[in-house]
């Protein structure tokens, strides 16, 4: 087995990326502090071919050379917006339509492996702060709780991994 060459990957080009359709999914960042996961985000969802990214409260924007880092040019492909409000847009995204999730250890939350989205309806998913996680009154305005099962001692999974997670496990259900 050969490692292939990154000239062999046949990736888009940002120009191309901008012009293929997209999965039909949003992430919200609610005031996330680490520049690190911000970038990291923002090259997963380049990786799924994320619809879009708020970038919420204290969420820092590009461009930053902490999150460059990290999204390694993907902040030019991936379109974003900020917004000082996550409750605003998670309203807002509701009024166009959008099933919201926020991904959250809640009572009633549904567990990942248990969620099946509907392919012909969009969806946001809106992670949280490092250490409080998903505001409380954004999480009473979200359609569902989506928990990532942990079979662990710990109680959480960094923001970048929980992204990975999530985006994938959606992407993968919405293409089937």
């Amino acid at each position: 087995m050969r490692k292939l060459k990154n000239t062999e990957l046949k990736r888009l080009t940002i120009e191309g990326f901008k012009t293929v359709e997209k999965t039909p999914l949003i992430v919200v960042l609610d005031n996330i502090r680490s520049l690190n996961n911000i970038g990291s985000v923002f090259r997963t969802s380049d990786a799924f071919l994320i619809e879009k990214i708020y970038l919420c409260g204290i969420t820092a924007t590009p461009p930053n050379n902490e999150i460059h880092k990290t999204a390694l040019g993907a902040t030019d492909s991936v379109d974003w917006e900020y917004a000082e409000s996550t409750l605003s847009v998670v309203q807002n995204l509701k009024n166009l339509k959008f099933k919201v999730l926020a991904i959250e250890q809640a009572e009633n939350s549904t567990k990942l492996n248990d969620f099946h989205p509907d392919k012909n309806q969009k969806y946001a998913v809106i992670f949280g702060n490092e250490v409080k996680g998903v505001q409380q009154k954004v999480v009473n305005e979200a359609d569902f709780c989506i928990e990532i099962p942990q079979f662990g001692t710990k109680h959480s999974l960094n923001i970048s991994v929980s992204a990975g997670i999530v985006l994938w496990d959606i992407f993968v259900k919405l293409k089937s």
